[in-house]
């Protein structure tokens, strides 16, 4: 175990200063991890991502973008991107979606996206294996924060996605997706339950006919 993890314990929340976490997140052992930081605490998390989590992610990731493309709504993804809000907030969440207008508004070029500058991404993902508790909590109270506008959780173990929609920094729970319009959260349901007995290729297939109904 190298001096950081030592000092830091991962997947869980730790009471931090904002110099603490940057120092934390930015320490070479922490090159593959995922930070976050709410409420004077910081939570990095090491865990390796297993076979579900990345197969679910991978599917989310699909299933969302081709009801954009096929609905003809704008909008550009972002896969483990950083969003900071200097000395107060810093998310790094699995997917995150600019939607609409919006779609274009981050420029090439920018690395961490600075929430001072640039508005919060539309949609927000997190694929919850281990830490569906957290992703429930925590994450969500820090998104109602940052002022995301929906967010949702992949839940692998059960199978399903759990949708909040966010205003005035508290949340709800929704059934069709608000930020694109028209998408059933049941039909995110079955197709990750289709991952389990089919090929993803399968299940584009069979999401391509439903959402050109």
């Amino acid at each position: 175990m190298n001096a950081l993890q030592t000092k830091v314990p991962a997947d869980t929340w730790v009471t931090a200063t904002w110099e603490e976490y940057i120092q934390a997140i930015e320490d070479p052992a922490c090159k593959k991890a995922k930070g976050y930081y709410y409420n004077g605490q910081m939570r990095i998390e090491m865990s390796p991502v297993g076979n579900d989590h990345a197969s679910d992610h991978t599917i989310i990731i699909l299933a969302a973008s081709l009801f954009a493309g096929i609905k003809n709504i704008r909008m550009n993804g972002k896969d483990n991107c950083t969003y900071r809000k200097t000395g107060f907030q810093d998310a790094q969440p699995d997917v995150s979606y600019y939607i609409g207008e919006n779609a274009g508004v981050i420029p090439w070029g920018t690395s961490i996206i600075d929430l001072d500058i640039y508005p919060p991404p539309n949609l927000v993902i997190e694929v919850a294996n281990t830490s569906l508790p957290d992703d429930q909590g925590e994450k969500r109270l820090l998104y109602e924060e940052l002022g995301v506008a929906e967010y949702w959780i992949v839940d692998v173990r059960n199978v399903r996605v759990i949708p909040f929609a966010i205003a005035d920094k508290g949340s709800r729970r929704i059934a069709e997706s608000q930020v694109l319009p028209g998408l059933s959260i049941s039909l995110l349901d079955e197709a990750l339950q289709r991952t389990r007995q089919m090929d993803q290729s399968q299940v584009l297939t069979w999401l391509l006919t439903q959402f050109q109904q």
